[in-house]
């Protein structure tokens, strides 16, 4: 198998294209495999630990594309890179056509396109997104920074800038928000109602949205303020200005504040701000070590799920029972399941394309005892880097390692399929736990790219005289354009345990390892 490398000068396309090339590639005769990716010098270095870099790719430069392919040795090298050539050439003269017919090419031919617009998602790579922020900002508008690789210095000036003329700076690294019922990044279709949402958490925000919508319950507003927000650096500053603007909304009638632990002198800024709030508030930072502060109508909540049913409850439900979108598994099927395991093959492998929600999964096994290991830097956890084999391993796969040059996992899920290969091969290896996030910008059809491969690893395991275990988180609702029951269904009949709950999902894990499914009768129906 041999490397040819293509470099596309001043080329960039978006996740969802990079997406859709590299499998197009990977699709013609004799392409063994396709990466595309920016010429950074970061990238260059990992295509060349990877064997995939040529001199044509170390020739590139930043705002170049490099479009890195594994040939088969036995087919005509030449035909395939000019079919290659062709293959792109002819996407990028679409993608001009489309943009010079549909799209306005900066943000003043936008405004002049949409005169009423108040906010721009700017969605451009790193090195531009403050520049094109700022500009935006100067033209009145609100924004929401859906890039990432924003330099912390640059996102304290964005925010100190928004604040002084009224406007939100919502990012960077902000992947989903609701405002006004319109869904921006990725987002789930819930409906308009009583809750509004300040996260520092994408999946955070869309697992508590879910929950909700499953039991009747809408949002307000929905603000992801970006994962540093809260970082004592930032301050807090856009999910302070979220708490003012939702304590005044007539609109919204409880808040709820979702992060990873906030820095220090971040959390008394928000502690303080919530003293002054007239409305009840469901406070959820996952990890936050420190005692809970003691604020009238404010609950502290540890869990997504729990935050959601104190919601509910506040909203009137008295039962506090978050009701799911999808059946809860029965007993009788988890006591199957449980059985089929081998004595020493209890080892759990969370794939995770929610930060988040892999987060609150370690906390939950971290609090079990259990020995895990991850890259999520969290105290007393392993780093996949170090560990020996012989851990619980819960990987965030849209961790910056993972997506370099590549679409995020919630878009593509190639990576994943192939660590599920992977990990199919590990006799100890007993329980896979996957998230799927459906919704708006998500994957069209997740069961079309994990069916076949949960099929062949059970089929690999079966081949060895073992059985694998897989449980799946589908974060979605009714009326999310991929059908959740259509998912559910097609994930269910390839033997994954189904549920909508990331706690329920990671609970089930646990009692499968260990083998006592009395930890979570709670959970079946």
């Amino acid at each position: 198998m041999t490397t040819r490398n293509l470099a596309l000068k001043n080329s960039y396309r978006d996740s969802v294209e990079l997406m859709r090339l590299s499998q197009e590639l990977e699709q013609m005769s004799g392409v063994q495999g396709a990466t595309i990716i920016m010429g950074t010098d970061n990238n260059k270095a990992m295509l060349e630990t990877a064997g995939l870099l040529t001199e044509d790719g170390k020739a590139a430069e930043a705002n170049d594309l490099i479009i890195a392919v594994r040939l088969s040795p036995a087919d005509d090298e030449a035909a395939i890179m000019n079919r290659v050539q062709e293959s792109l050439d002819s996407s990028g003269r679409e993608s001009e056509t489309n943009a010079s017919s549909n799209q306005p090419r900066t943000i003043d031919g936008a405004l002049a396109a949409l005169p009423d617009s108040n906010l721009a998602l700017i969605s451009v790579p790193g090195q531009y997104a403050a520049y094109e922020a700022t500009k935006a900002l100067d033209r009145g508008l609100h924004v929401l920074v859906f890039s990432d690789n924003v330099s912390i210095e640059d996102e304290v000036e964005l925010k100190n800038h928004a604040l002084n003329q009224g406007l939100f700076m919502l990012g960077p690294d902000c992947g989903t928000a609701i405002i006004n019922g319109v869904p921006l990044g990725f987002a789930n279709a819930v409906p308009r109602g009583r809750v509004g949402i300040v996260a520092a958490s994408g999946t955070g925000l869309q697992q508590v949205s879910c929950l909700l919508a499953a039991q009747g319950h809408g949002i307000s507003q929905a603000l992801g303020v970006g994962s540093r927000d809260l970082s004592d650096q930032v301050g807090g500053a856009m999910m302070l200005e979220g708490i003012r603007v939702l304590n005044d909304d007539p609109n919204t009638d409880v808040i709820v504040l979702i992060s990873k632990p906030p820095g220090p002198m971040a959390q008394q800024q928000i502690a303080f701000a919530l003293r002054v709030v007239s409305k009840p508030s469901v406070v959820c930072f996952l990890g936050m070590d420190a005692q809970a502060p003691n604020i009238p109508n404010v609950y502290f909540e540890m869990t997504l799920h729990e935050a959601a049913n104190r919601v509910a409850g506040l909203l009137g439900d008295p039962t506090h029972d978050t009701s799911p979108v999808l059946p809860s598994p029965e007993m009788t099927l988890l006591q199957e399941i449980s059985d089929g395991l081998g004595r020493d093959q209890r080892y759990i492998r969370g794939l995770y394309s929610g930060g988040t929600l892999a987060y609150e999964s370690m906390l939950f096994l971290r609090d079990l005892n259990f020995d895990i290991s991850s890259n999520l830097d969290f105290p007393l956890v392993n780093s996949i880097d170090d560990d020996a084999e012989r851990t619980h391993k819960l990987i965030d796969m849209g961790d910056d390692r993972f997506t370099q040059g590549v679409p995020h996992p919630m878009i593509d899920y190639r990576q994943r399929r192939e660590r599920i290969l992977k990990e199919a091969t590990n006799p100890e290896v007993g329980i896979i736990l996957l998230d799927v996030i459906l919704g708006y910008g998500s994957h069209a059809d997740p069961a079309s790219e994990l069916v076949p491969a949960i099929n062949e690893a059970r089929l690999l395991a079966s081949g060895a005289g073992r059985q694998l275990a897989f449980i799946v988180v589908i974060c979605g609702t009714s009326d999310d354009p991929q059908n959740i029951q259509k998912q559910a269904a097609e994930l269910t009949a390839a033997g994954a345990v189904v549920v909508p709950s990331n706690l329920q999902g990671v609970s089930i894990a646990a009692a499968l390892s260990v083998g006592d499914l009395e930890m979570i009768r709670g959970w079946s129906q």
